[in-house]
């Protein structure tokens, strides 16, 4: 069998020549320091390929070939909001109607709408006043 990282092979046929000499004491000790370096290869692996990968999309958007990631909150996410806004409506009006009369019923409601428009606003940068990247190129 051909091995893929020669460098892990010596690793490895390194720390099975130290098991031997030093015995089944350091056995777990000497597996241990072996799957750290197994480990750190992944990583770097890993590393290498998400950094390509995410290069290579900017690359595709950067030349128009495709959209970036959209960040807009999904249909899923902006409908439960607004079902929990409207259930814990009920309970908030009452609380305002019972403590301030109608003023309390306006104020709990405007509450709402706010926390709502503020919600709804994430998904249009015009609206929070931020710009693309696009509206400052030239």
């Amino acid at each position: 069998m051909e091995a893929r990282d020669p460098e892990l092979k010596k690793e490895l046929d390194a720390t099975l020549h130290a098991r031997k000499e030093l015995g089944d004491d350091y056995e777990s000790a000497l597996i241990e320091s072996f799957l750290e370096k197994v480990e750190q290869r992944l990583d770097g692996t890993v590393d290498r390929r998400v950094r390509r990968q995410l290069a290579e999309q900017q690359m595709i958007v950067a030349r128009g070939g495709g959209k970036p990631p959209r960040s807009e909150s999904s249909f899923g996410e902006r409908f439960g909001f607004g079902a929990v806004s409207l259930v814990l409506a009920i309970p908030l009006s009452a609380i305002g109607v019972a403590n301030a009369g109608i003023e309390g019923l306006v104020v709990a409601w405007l509450g709402i709408v706010g926390v709502n428009a503020v919600h709804a606003a994430r998904g249009f940068p015009w609206l929070r006043g931020k710009r693309d990247k696009s509206d400052w190129t030239d």
